[in-house]
């Protein structure tokens, strides 16, 4: 791999954590409740469980893809980049917000595109 597809696998692995890091850790708190545009603390309080779930598996998408980079295997980065992708793409079509497409999955094609072509 290049150094350029290591900086695209690296930047969408920090997206995940971060992500992560909104979603089970700071989901109760106002960085949270705004960024996810919550009803309220108390709605946040009711779905922190929920939040964190999905935080985990935001974090096993982060270790994947970092995994790639230091094992420097492509399939793993496709793999994961796929996942991403097709995350980003349902998160997207569910909320009906489409600034999760912009982003989750246009960092994750941009790093696909680069790895396959």
């Amino acid at each position: 791999m290049t150094n350029l597809q290591y900086a695209i696998i690296g930047i969408v692995a920090f997206i995940h954590i971060y992500i992560l890091l909104l979603e089970m850790v700071l989901w109760t708190k106002p960085k949270g409740i705004k960024t996810f545009g919550l009803k309220s603390k108390e709605f946040a309080e009711e779905t922190k469980v929920l939040a964190a779930n999905q935080g985990l598996y935001n974090g096993f998408l982060a270790a994947g893809l970092i995994w790639s980079i230091i094992t420097q295997k492509t399939d793993v980065a496709i793999f994961f980049l796929a996942c991403v992708f097709i995350a980003g793409v349902y998160g997207s079509y569910s909320t009906k917000k489409p600034r999760i497409f912009v982003i989750q999955s246009i960092p994750a094609l941009l790093g696909l595109i680069n790895l396959l072509f």
